[in-house]
């Protein structure tokens, strides 16, 4: 997928048990990787820009990605768009969480209680980490990433971190095409699972200055918001988080 992936399973499983959980879950991915992929050349969604299958061809999982697309941009009044005002699409502001959590699935499903699954620093935490508290999760300093500038506590959620720090311009506007993003720098956002903060990070990050009054006005949710003067914005509740 582009980026580091890690997983940790604190359960009390043998050791055999757990190392077959990690490969599902990495099978999960690379599967994921080959579907959606904008790097591969025979990837379906390089397939489907091209116009080489049909619509009536598109697997069940590309349907519902593009189904989960649309709803996205309704929900965030046009701010989330995998077309970007051209004919190619491209599914990876959302498609990220979305595999996160659907490996969590898997692992639920397989009597996993106690792990996180993080993927380029998006996570869905599930239950208590070995200590038995709930999990830590840094933000990062985004004019100076070796350090954090807060630590949260969460169980049971998803965080997501959008910015421009790491992998520069990345994320665009859809409403202004070609205008950087420029009045902030990063939005860390927590949501009921790591599907629904991707997702809504990705369309508030594209909002710049406003996108943290959307995520104040999103029920179940809170944000972080970093600007390019260093400047930090949270939400009403953010601060119930923060360790």
């Amino acid at each position: 997928m582009g980026m580091p992936i890690t997983l940790e399973i604190v359960d009390s499983v043998i050791e055999d048990i757990l190392e077959e959980d990690a490969k599902i879950v990495f099978d999960y991915f690379r599967h994921v990787d080959e579907k959606f992929s904008k790097f591969k050349k025979e990837s379906e969604l390089n397939k489907i820009n091209r116009k080489e299958i049909s619509e009536n061809e598109f697997s069940p999982e590309m349907l519902e990605v593009l189904k989960l697309s649309e709803e996205t941009k309704l929900l965030t009044n046009g701010y989330f768009d995998i077309k970007f005002g051209s004919e190619e699409c491209d599914t990876s502001g959302l498609v990220k969480g979305w595999a996160i959590y659907n490996a969590a699935k898997i692992l639920w499903k397989r009597g996993r209680k106690n792990f996180f699954v993080d993927a380029g620093s998006d996570i869905q935490f599930s239950g208590v980490n070995s200590e038995g508290e709930m999990w830590s999760i840094g933000i990062r300093n985004p004019f100076k990433i070796e350090e954090v500038v807060k630590i949260l506590r969460l169980t049971d959620m998803g965080v997501a971190t959008s910015g421009t720090y790491a992998r520069g311009q990345h994320i665009y506007n859809p409403k202004n095409l070609g205008a950087p993003i420029t009045d902030i720098v990063s939005l860390t956002v927590i949501g009921p699972n790591i599907y629904e903060a991707d997702r809504f990070a990705t369309a508030a990050f594209a909002m710049g200055a406003e996108g943290i009054n959307f995520i104040e006005n999103l029920k179940g949710f809170e944000g972080y918001q970093i600007s390019k003067d260093g400047i930090a914005t949270m939400t009403s509740n953010f601060g119930e988080y923060i360790k």
